[in-house]
């Protein structure tokens, strides 16, 4: 069987792609959902159990983690954190936002945790989904908590800005008990995802040009990115679309603040997929290496 799937992907030439795609991942994975659709955007008629089959005998072997998942109602969680792409001196980091029932989710790159990255992450969070979640669930980082149980159990004394910003939007801050990150696993599991589904396979074309993955390029790519793959896979979970669940959570979200709302254009609102503003990308390289990676969707500023 394995040999009959080397030769079918071997005419036309997607065994060697798909092997130069593992390859220069490495020491990542790129999910065969990913290498599929981007083996059918060139011709490939097979099906993606084949290619699967193909792949799995280059994917180093994982032993998953049992993990217990509680849902809630529309409108009633958003799961926040920030999840590290790379570490040093050009440090990138994703603003992650997901909502608890339909596990929709929006993103920002940065390159720092500060407080005024979480709260920007927030507004434009809430601005995306067009609304705004009862309840916010984050860790315990001090830019957002800064002495947990501070006037009562769970009653946290917050930054000052975050404070004001939760009065602002009505919306209540929880903080995870400390060492139990896994009871924010939505917006965990999405990390994952984003990493593998989108970053890997990001990072990989930009080897392929000899470049490497800034916060412009993140940040014009994963608008898209959420809107075409992200909100209309599958989800393990749900095994909905969190495109299709969105469009049932906007209708419980809480309306933003008034002023908010006579800022931002009411164009595509509660438009499902949402998909944030286009994004400026700073001329660092050569303008046909942006067309090519970006598809001319995106100005170059």
């Amino acid at each position: 069987m394995l040999k009959e799937v080397n030769n079918r992907l071997n005419y036309p030439p997607f065994k060697p792609y798909l092997l130069q795609r593992i390859e220069l991942a490495k020491p990542d994975w790129i999910p065969a959902t990913v290498l599929f659709d981007e083996v059918v955007e060139n011709g490939y008629q097979g099906g993606i159990a084949q290619l699967r089959r193909f792949v799995c005998q280059f994917k180093p072997s994982i032993v998953p983690e049992v993990v217990v998942r509680f849902e809630t109602q529309p409108g009633q969680q958003m799961q926040i954190d920030f999840t590290s792409i790379r570490r040093g001196k050009k440090s990138l980091k994703a603003f992650v936002a997901t909502l608890g029932y339909s596990r929709a989710s929006y993103v920002k790159f940065f390159d720092n945790e500060r407080a005024e990255s979480w709260q920007q992450g927030l507004r434009e969070a809430f601005d995306y989904f067009g609304g705004v979640p009862q309840e916010v669930l984050c860790d315990n980082a001090k830019s957002l908590i800064i002495e947990r149980d501070a006037y009562a159990e769970g009653d946290h004394k917050l930054h000052v800005e975050m404070l004001q910003m939760s009065k602002d939007y009505g919306f209540k801050l929880k903080a995870c008990k400390p060492y139990r990150a896994k009871t924010k696993g939505k917006v965990e599991r999405f990390n994952h995802y984003l990493k593998n589904s989108f970053i890997v396979p990001l990072n990989t074309d930009l080897r392929a040009h000899n470049l490497e993955l800034d916060i412009e390029i993140a940040n014009a790519k994963v608008g898209p990115w959420l809107q075409r793959v992200a909100h209309q896979r599958i989800h393990g979970t749900t095994l909905e679309k969190p495109a299709d669940r969105l469009a049932k959570e906007v209708k419980s979200l809480l309306p933003l603040p008034a002023r908010v709302c006579q800022s931002i254009p009411q164009t595509n609102t509660l438009n499902i997929p949402i998909v944030p503003p286009l994004e400026s990308v700073s001329l660092q390289h050569s303008i046909s290496v942006y067309e090519a990676l970006l598809g001319g969707e995106h100005v170059i500023a």
